[in-house]
């Protein structure tokens, strides 16, 4: 079946099944509400660890909570057991929030989990979250877009550098385009980041801000360039989880 796009807690949907919801950036007020409705609903929670640990501390003591970043499998093995742990206690008779930091389609496998849940046909409701990749540097006054600064905004994951055989990334296109390009999961290879957009014809000077625990109070943000940022973010003890912003709305500033 598709997935469901009516509200889970209507009548005519079945109180079992598996809703992914997206747990935003971090701060805990930024799930969305029905986001939050489902969640008071689970009768077991599938998380991750980046989800906002107060919204696992609000839920009423009979719920399980199962943290998926212990399950200890490499990556696609764990998916696996991810997706069989939600399909069989979907088939228990349970309601089942797989929470996910941001939004569950943006780099968070979530759609790999609706086609498993479908695929056995357990139902699924799917919330969308608010994404770190735009939140997190909003709130660090960096916007992503800009009117007369850039008509463009690609969101790339960093998981594997430039010039991996796995990499889908084109650097040499992206070094080409004038406006946005957002890194997700690339703190600890920044440099070589940086080096391939300046290879493809990226000025050095380019401006870039990073920022760190974004949305929560721990937030730390480090502006720079292309040129310096590998150096810069490595003083500072920039680590995971970080987002990383380059492009001319990296160097906008409100007065003050």
């Amino acid at each position: 079946p598709a997935a469901d796009t009516a509200d889970a807690d209507t009548p005519e949907t079945p109180r079992a099944g598996v809703a992914l919801v997206g747990g935003g950036p971090g701060d805990p007020e930024l799930i969305t509400v029905r986001g939050r409705r489902l969640l008071a609903r689970a009768d077991v929670v599938v998380t991750d660890r980046l989800v906002p640990r107060e919204l696992l501390d609000e839920l009423p003591p009979h719920v399980e909570v199962v943290d998926a970043a212990k399950i200890p499998y490499g990556r696609a093995a764990a998916q696996e057991v991810i997706n069989r742990t939600l399909i069989e206690h979907a088939r228990a008779g349970r309601f089942v929030v797989r929470l996910k930091g941001g939004d569950p389609y943006v780099f968070g496998r979530g759609f790999e989990e609706l086609l498993a849940c479908t695929g056995a046909d357990v139902p699924v409701t799917v919330v969308p979250g608010i994404t770190s990749a735009f939140s997190a540097p909003a709130l660090a006054d960096v916007p992503v877009t800009h009117r007369g600064v850039t008509h463009e905004v690609v969101v790339v994951s960093g998981h594997v550098p430039p010039g991996d055989e796995r990499s889908l990334v084109d650097w040499d296109a992206l070094g080409r385009l004038r406006g946005t390009v957002v890194l997700m999961m690339g703190v600890e290879r920044i440099g070589r980041f940086a080096d391939a957009l300046i290879a493809a014809g990226r000025p050095g000077d380019t401006p870039v801000a990073v920022v760190q625990d974004g949305t929560v109070p721990a937030q730390k943000v480090v502006r720079s360039t292309l040129e310096k940022i590998a150096d810069e973010a490595a003083a500072a003890g920039v680590r995971p989880p970080a987002v990383t912003v380059i492009g001319p709305v990296a160097g906008l500033a409100p007065a003050g």
